[in-house]
């Protein structure tokens, strides 16, 4: 299990998290999850419909993780992989659900930047009224979520071997963060997203 402890986090807070928002940024957001996938000898999956995309960048202009936002629906692929679309949650708030794919952080700095993605999540929810998100999690990332940040998971079922590695169908509880930001210290303010020019 890897542990962040709240120094670590602290110091993370100069990283940012960004929209991708053109040509560079959408390359470099594919060249982390496409090298992470290849690491790990999982099949690439490129998405059409989506609804946002985040790139995580350091203070030194370095772009080292990704993740995906993308609809949920009833015909949506995750339902073959977990019963979601079976859940009370989602079948209560349809319409307010949301898929996280591509949740990518590049080796050399794996261990760091969690807290940027979870944050990009969080903020995307609260803007766009999501309360839920459909997740396909490593068991390792799933525990390290609950115990280091105590993210409010839910299991939808047991662990399926997808595209090359077992993962738990989960959802998370986008909600109860952002309401309740003083409960998640780890939270990055997106105000607070800037980077430094380099001369």
């Amino acid at each position: 299990m890897v542990s962040f402890p709240k120094k670590e986090l602290r110091k993370e807070a100069k990283t940012m998290f960004k929209r991708v928002e053109n040509e560079l940024e959408f390359a470099m957001f594919n060249g982390i999850w496409t090298t992470v996938w290849n690491e790990k000898g999982f099949e690439f999956e490129f998405s059409e419909v989506f609804l946002e995309r985040y790139v995580v960048v350091t203070e030194e202009g370095h772009y080292v993780g990704s993740i995906e936002i993308k609809p949920y629906t009833e015909e949506s692929s995750m339902n073959e992989i977990g019963p979601f679309q079976e859940h009370p949650l989602i079948q209560a708030e349809m319409g307010h659900i949301a898929e996280i794919d591509k949740l990518a952080i590049l080796s050399t700095f794996r261990g760091q930047y969690v807290t940027e993605l979870l944050s990009a999540i969080v903020h995307y929810a609260e803007m766009n009224q999501i309360s839920y998100y459909a997740m396909l999690l490593e068991p390792v990332l799933m525990r390290a979520l609950r115990i280091s940040y105590h993210v409010p998971i839910q299991k939808v079922g047991g662990r399926v071997f997808y595209k090359g590695e077992d993962v738990i169908p989960s959802i998370v509880n986008a909600r109860e963060v952002y309401m309740n930001k003083e409960r998640f210290t780890w939270l990055v303010d997106p105000r607070h997203n800037v980077i430094k020019k380099h001369k």
